[in-house]
């Protein structure tokens, strides 16, 4: 089986597709395939680009939501003020494991997306696209194959990223095309102002320029003829976790929640997670009501994100399935920010000391105030966001974890990470016999251990996280009464 069939789940959509469109009739649409679905596109000025992106207010599919004509606007003012010519990135890297819509788009319909591309670097008059994919065998091939199809009016070319959370953030991926590591910027950047080899940018996800294409063919009328007033057209989501029949699917805004979770045979359980590891959980009760929109969801205390749907089945442990996500994205940071490198360590340390029945969600909300605003990208605050959400759905849970030893159910790994994320086996363990209570080891791993108030070393009874791994094994080193061992489970 091929990483593209292992990896893409069923295609759905609600009312007439649009950038499903084809999907059922051709599977993967090829140029010909493209043009027979879609019709023919001729490029736009940027006058009319601006007022198309206006009309329909365009935002951003990545998860932030940002309204496009005005990264239009800023590019453009960049570009005529330090008189660069600009550069177009496709973001395409979609590193949140749990995701899979830009995946379905990139091997299914890529011509769309090559579309909207071509519209903005025409109008921009750009020197250059840059399509960002991640390396993980998914979706580099259908979109190289597309590209040898056709003509784009200026040089374009595929970057490849490592598939890793982080990754796909944008900073990363401009850094990533430069030559340097992918991970993001120390510093708060502009790409509209330095970008790409230091050109003014326009950086954005596949699926925004994929709708970017379908409304210049329609036009703002009919782009607007399904979904809400604010927020017309449609949206993709990734329905996953607990979901009997996981699917990208294709719906209006507007549409209620529940019929999407219908449609997947995805019970609400005990809370969903919108909006991805970035989002927020939000209850049964919440999702019974909200609708599909980033102002439906928001209403309910969620958020849309980028359009990541993961309720929870009844069969697993919500607490210790948002520590094993915590832990993770601590592991996925890049570490070069106190906020990252101190901050989630022990953020992810609170999360497995809730689930252990150690301590309350007030540590984890602290954790999590220590964190935010202050992190170079939105990585920390997006980690606390789902954390902190978590405590308050799962409040029950917690309670039960605190006087009843736990609530029963083990941890089945609903929520989409990758297996190696969920292998973590190593335990540090202490002889009480030697130990002496130097102290040492905090000082070595200060992430994981600490020391209580008679100066031993205190960790949660959990496995040492991957990326805590090298720093228990040296404290063990270390340890002068050769108190500390690190065991497999």
């Amino acid at each position: 089986m091929s990483a593209r069939t292992a990896v893409l789940p069923p295609v759905a959509c609600f009312g007439e597709p649009r950038l499903t469109a084809g999907f059922d009739e051709f599977g993967s649409l090829d140029l010909a395939a493209h043009e027979e679905v879609h019709g023919p596109l001729e490029p736009l000025t940027i006058n009319t680009l601006l007022r198309l992106a206006e009309e329909i207010r365009l935002t951003g599919r990545g998860g932030a939501g940002f309204p496009f004509a005005r990264k239009l606007k800023a590019v453009l003012e960049s570009a005529r003020r330090q008189q660069l010519p600009p550069v177009v990135v496709v973001n395409a890297t979609e590193g949140e494991p749990a995701s899979r819509k830009d995946k379905a788009l990139l091997t299914r319909a890529p011509h769309l997306i090559l579309d909207g591309a071509a519209l903005v670097a025409y109008a921009l008059d750009a020197d250059e696209i840059v399509i960002g994919v991640a390396d993980d065998g998914v979706g580099e091939e259908p979109l190289a194959a597309a590209l040898r199809e056709r003509e784009m009016p200026v040089e374009t070319g595929i970057v490849t990223v490592p598939h890793r959370f982080i990754s796909g953030e944008g900073g990363a991926l401009v850094r990533g095309i430069n030559g340097e590591a992918h991970i993001p910027p120390g510093v708060k950047k502009r790409a509209s102002d330095s970008g790409v080899s230091g050109l003014p940018t326009l950086l954005s996800n596949a699926e925004t320029f994929a709708q970017l294409a379908l409304a210049a063919r329609v036009g703002p009328a009919g782009y607007a003829s399904v979904g809400t007033e604010k927020e017309p057209g449609t949206v993709l989501l990734t329905i996953g976790g607990a979901a009997g029949q996981p699917a990208v699917v294709e719906c209006p805004t507007g549409t209620p929640l529940a019929d999407v979770l219908q449609l997947c045979d995805a019970p609400a359980g005990p809370g969903v997670l919108v909006g991805g590891y970035h989002g927020k959980w939000i209850t049964p009760e919440a999702a019974a009501e909200a609708e599909v929109s980033r102002a439906g969801l928001a209403k309910v205390g969620g958020t849309l994100g980028a359009g990541i749907i993961l309720p929870l089945g009844p069969n697993t442990c919500p607490l210790g399935e948002v520590a094993q996500v915590v832990r993770y994205l601590a592991g996925e940071s890049a570490g070069q920010c106190g906020p990252c490198r101190l901050g989630l360590p022990e953020l992810a340390r609170a999360a497995d000391l809730v689930v252990t029945g150690a301590t309350d969600a007030d540590t984890v909300r602290n954790a999590a105030g220590v964190v935010k605003g202050r992190g170079a990208c939105s990585h920390p605050d997006g980690t606390g966001r789902f954390a902190t959400s978590a405590m308050e759905v799962f409040a029950a849970d917690v309670v039960a974890h605190a006087k009843r030893d736990g609530c029963g159910r083990k941890v089945v790994g609903q929520l989409g990470l990758p297996a190696a994320a969920q292998e973590i086996k190593r335990r540090l363990a202490v002889d009480w016999s030697r130990c002496d209570g130097h102290g040492l080891c905090a000082h070595v791993v200060p992430e994981f251990i600490r020391l209580d108030g008679n100066g031993f070393p205190s960790f949660p009874p959990t496995p040492v996280p991957g990326w805590l791994e090298r720093g228990a094994q040296k404290a063990v080193r270390m340890c002068p009464a050769l108190a500390l061992s690190l065991s497999d489970e």
